[in-house]
């Protein structure tokens, strides 16, 4: 796909063309779609590891002494209880209590007093937005924090993420990071971080390691930069990826590159959701499967809080009246080989349109079709059974607990 002058590419473009990458354009960014085999990229992650560029990823830092406050007052969750080191999934709503995007937010500052004894009184979060969303959620961040004690800084184009996900992941990445640092990503907890420094050819370069990923397997994202040299930041990024592929070969471990079709394939069994499929400007939280995610208990306002609560008490009362009009997102199972996809009608025995899936795709690891859909909620109980419209074909399909694939851990 030859580049347009609208489309951005990631500090490791040079890298992907010299491996053969097919491209796609993806909120703006050219990105790779695979390699080569993307079956065989989605199967590298359930069996051993794949390595992901995320650099067209957001990266959007809040400090500041009201830094937490802040944020709990521009996200929907409690922020202000995520420890130092700890992450949290939350989302960015509207007034409305639609969804603008989910992030995930990484607490940075120290929580042991420094050298003199002195414990910063500030605080200091990394919140990571979706590509499409990440400049309007930086501008949403500055104008809710602007009456706090707070510090907005968008860091995307100064930084780059590389994420190495699957079973062999952390042995991988011991291998690369710097000998100290092997017993801290061992015993990480799922959705901490940490600092860290990985060696590679040109030296070595620091990185802020995070045990999350978007894969349902186990892995690990590493945030690369604030570098505002744009042909410092490449090097950067390219020696950390040649020094994760270094590491694999010299344990053992298999690592495949892999693109963006693999990573959607992935997600889906995992049951996470996509920004522009499941979650919207058009839906509230709970209609997109993430309700929960919501912190009604915690203190204070918060953008979109009065929505959300008018929604959430209007579903109770009708759920006792028997007079529920809510959609929610349920998982399917097709009982037949043909995939739905994005867009195509649910209906219920009689035909009738009872909702929209919002992504499908067979699953390589199940070996069936699998769905994500948005329906009445009179017909979202597991195990009822449903059709979906293949391009006028009506093709049988089973709600399902979600997610469809969860690792062993």
């Amino acid at each position: 796909m030859t580049t347009t002058p609208s489309q951005r590419t990631t500090p490791l473009h040079q890298v992907h063309e010299q491996a053969g990458a097919s491209f796609t354009d993806f909120g703006g960014w050219l990105m790779p779609l695979k390699y080569g085999s993307e079956l065989a990229e989605h199967q590298a992650v359930r069996t051993s590891a794949g390595l992901f560029d995320l650099s067209h990823m957001g990266e959007v830092r809040v400090s500041g002494p009201e830094a937490a406050a802040a944020l709990d007052y521009a996200l929907v969750g409690k922020i202000s209880a995520v420890k130092p080191g700890k992450a949290k999934y939350s989302l960015v709503c509207t007034e409305a209590g639609t969804v603008l995007d989910d992030v995930i937010v990484y607490r940075l500052d120290a929580a042991e007093p420094d050298a003199d004894g002195v414990v910063d009184p500030g605080t200091e979060f990394l919140v990571v937005p979706n590509a499409g969303n990440a400049s309007a959620v930086a501008a949403a961040l500055s104008e809710r924090a602007s009456q706090f004690e707070a510090t907005v800084t968008d860091e995307s184009a100064q930084s780059a993420l590389v994420a190495v996900q699957g079973p062999e992941a952390a042995r991988i990445l011991t291998g690369a990071l710097v000998e100290s640092a092997a017993v801290e990503i061992v015993e990480m907890k799922y959705y901490s971080a940490l600092e860290s420094t990985v060696r590679t050819e040109q030296g070595e370069v620091p990185v802020l390691v995070a045990r999350t990923g978007y894969t349902g397997e186990d892995g690990f994202e590493l945030i690369i930069g604030p570098e505002p040299d744009a042909e410092q930041l490449s090097a950067q990024a390219t020696a950390v990826w040649n020094a994760l592929v270094s590491a694999a070969e010299q344990c053992g471990a298999d690592l495949l590159p892999c693109g963006l079709a693999s990573r959607d394939s992935l997600r889906l069994e995992a049951g996470m959701p996509l920004y522009g499929n499941e979650l919207d400007l058009e839906h509230l939280p709970a209609e997109s499967g993430v309700g929960p995610v919501v912190a009604y208990k915690k203190e204070g306002d918060f953008v979109g809080r009065a929505s959300l609560e008018a929604a959430r008490e209007r579903a109770e009362t009708e759920a006792a009246e028997g007079t529920d009009t809510r959609q929610v997102l349920v998982g399917l199972q097709g009982e037949g080989r043909r995939a739905a996809r994005s867009g195509y009608p649910v209906l219920d025995g009689d035909g009738a349109v009872v909702g929209k899936v919002t992504s499908g795709a067979p699953s390589p690891t199940l070996g069936h079709p699998v769905a994500l859909a948005r329906v009445d909620a009179r017909h979202s109980a597991v195990g009822t059974a449903l059709q979906v419209d293949l391009r006028g074909r009506p093709e049988a399909f089973t709600v399902v607990e979600l997610p469809f694939y969860q690792r062993e851990r």
